[in-house]
């Protein structure tokens, strides 16, 4: 896929798949009209209760010593899909680009002090989405796959359940007690991660009304762009940044960016018109000459969408013709504009083209964004302090990325394997192999609908793909360190799918030491919420609101 196809992903048309995070499609068949093809199985009954799960994870917070030192401020980092196994491989490419062997090297992160592991599975599933997750990592409550800030009360996709199920994420808290609060993501601002910080859905896919089906609008529920828009809670989130601008405009606007590009909303709607006119000293910006024109040493507060849908790949973005800040810089804009609340304040970060990387088999851009992260984090380490900022660093799930074979060390994370005389490795039938691989996804050698039998190049979207008939490809004369070049993959599936496994968590300044060993994922809200002095004489307002 060239430049143009890139820049398009997360975009609605008349009738689009919206890919995200193992996201049930949602096809826009018309305006009234949107199908959404489950494709996970009925959750099976289970005894925890949503209380059950808010309670549980305050007691192990407690109990690891949660809440006995003050934080003033409050970082949350998520890089979306970012395994152990992403860590690992990222670790050594960063060192690799600056000339070492690359093992030796640590990311920003990996070298807080204080570690654990997260449990990812949702309430239904037991590889998760992240929408479940997210909603763990921010409302302290394990819930169902494809909710947001719902808990398993409710059923995916009904209405009805939603005013009862709700939960006040840590976002909401923090705002209602003073403190300043951002959202940064890569994705759109409206998709899941994000999304959990600030929105009630029993859909994660009703980022905009035209794909919510006209019973669940006329029941009363609204979608996530109006939500984050018309946020009630204290005076509203500070600082959003992200893409996603084609959620919040009208069917009959067109994106400034791109001519062809059209609104999403059926309502007529101009969110961010509204926007401005609810926030007159605020800036709204869409591009990076605007973004670097702000002053956020004085300014109110900003709401930047860079792209109609998700923003560049960090590899991508430097061709992107309005340009784009980079997570790092957009976490450095947000730290400058709210360090200056006296009451401190809150920030959630997300890398979330980690994921879609991941779910497009290509580690590539899968490392390079979760090295984009790690710049990111080193950026909040340098502007704040260990004595009053706790920063959190997790994932909300894993990828099915395997790290194989016996290289030398120094050989190239994304080569082949190779012993220390450049003798490449091979297979049983003499065929060389990669360090990096996946159990399943789009690089499966087989013919597709898209390319043909052999290797895979970026972006490979397919529906259909035939049986190897050549055997594996012979990778000699391929490329495997090119950013297109797409990972073999055991199975063929038209995206890759998540892993299960456990996350690392890593964490810096007061509280952090509550952090290490094996945590439900849960748990992480309450080591967040009790090392807030102003949070933690409110947690009793967070949790389950109906019982």
């Amino acid at each position: 896929m060239g430049r143009q196809g890139r820049w398009r992903t997360g975009l609605v048309s008349a009738m689009v798949v919206v890919a995200g995070c193992a996201s049930a499609p949602v096809e826009v068949r018309s305006p009234d009209a949107v199908v959404i093809r489950e494709q996970w199985p009925e959750a099976p009954p289970h005894h925890e209760s949503p209380r059950e799960w808010f309670d549980a994870g305050a007691r192990v917070a407690q109990e690891r010593g949660a809440g006995q030192h003050d934080a003033r401020n409050l970082i949350l980092f998520v890089g979306d899909g970012m395994g152990p196994t992403t860590v690992a491989a990222a670790r050594i490419l960063a060192g690799q680009t600056r000339g070492q062997t690359g093992e030796e090297n640590l990311l920003s992160f990996e070298r807080f002090p204080f570690t654990g592991y997260s449990k990812t599975y949702n309430v239904d599933l037991q590889t998760p989405d992240s929408a479940g997750t997210m909603t763990a990592i921010i409302t302290g409550v394990k819930t169902r796959a494809g909710v947001i800030g719902i808990d398993s009360s409710a059923l995916r996709g009904d209405c009805r359940g939603t005013a009862a199920a709700t939960l006040p994420s840590l976002l909401h808290l923090a705002e209602e007690q003073g403190l300043a609060t951002g959202v940064v993501t890569t994705t759109r601002v409206t998709h899941a991660t994000p999304a959990s910080a600030y929105a009630h859905a029993v859909d994660r896919d009703w980022e905009s009304d035209a794909l919510m089906p006209p019973e669940a609008r006329a029941a009363g529920c609204h979608d996530i762009a109006r939500q984050l828009v018309e946020l009630a809670s204290g005076n509203g989130i500070e600082v959003v940044l992200g893409g996603g601008r084609q959620m919040f405009l009208p069917a009959s606007a067109t994106d400034p960016e791109y001519p062809d590009v059209h609104g999403s909303r059926i309502d007529g709607r101009d969110l961010i018109a509204e926007w401005q006119t609810a926030n007159p000293t605020g800036e709204f910006v869409w591009n990076d000459a605007q973004f670097r024109a702000l002053d956020f040493g004085t300014l109110d507060r900003v709401f930047g969408l860079f792209q109609p849908g998700h923003m560049q790949y960090s590899h991508d973005r430097p061709a992107d013709a309005a340009g784009e800040p980079t997570l790092a810089e957009m976490v450095l804009a947000a730290i400058t504009r709210l360090q200056r609340e006296p009451k401190g304040y809150l920030l959630i970060v997300e890398a979330g083209r980690i994921d879609h990387a991941h779910h497009a088999g290509n580690a590539y851009r899968a490392l390079t964004d979760t090295v984009a992260l790690s710049d990111a984090v080193q950026v909040a380490v340098d502007h704040s302090s260990a004595e009053d900022t706790l920063i959190l660093v997790t994932a909300d799930h894993s990828h099915v990325l395997n790290f194989a074979g016996y290289s030398v060390r120094g050989n190239p994370i994304l080569g082949k394997v190779s012993d220390a005389h450049g003798t490449l490795d091979t297979d049983l039938m003499g065929l060389p192999y990669t360090t990096l691989a996946y159990a399943n996804g789009p690089g499966y050698a087989g013919e597709s609908d898209t390319q043909p039998e052999g290797t895979k190049r970026f972006s490979h979207e397919s529906t259909q793909s035939r049986p190897v008939t050549r055997g594996r490809p012979d990778l000699r004369d391929v490329d495997t360190t090119s950013p297109d070049y797409l990972q073999e993959a055991m199975l063929p599936l038209g995206s890759e799918t998540h892993g299960g496994e456990d996350v690392g968590v890593y964490a810096r300044g007061p509280g952090a030491e509550a952090v290490r060993g094996v945590m439900e994922q849960n748990v992480i809200f309450h080591l967040l919420g009790l090392a807030q002095p102003r949070l933690r004489a409110h947690m009793d307002e967070a949790g389950p609101t109906a019982d």
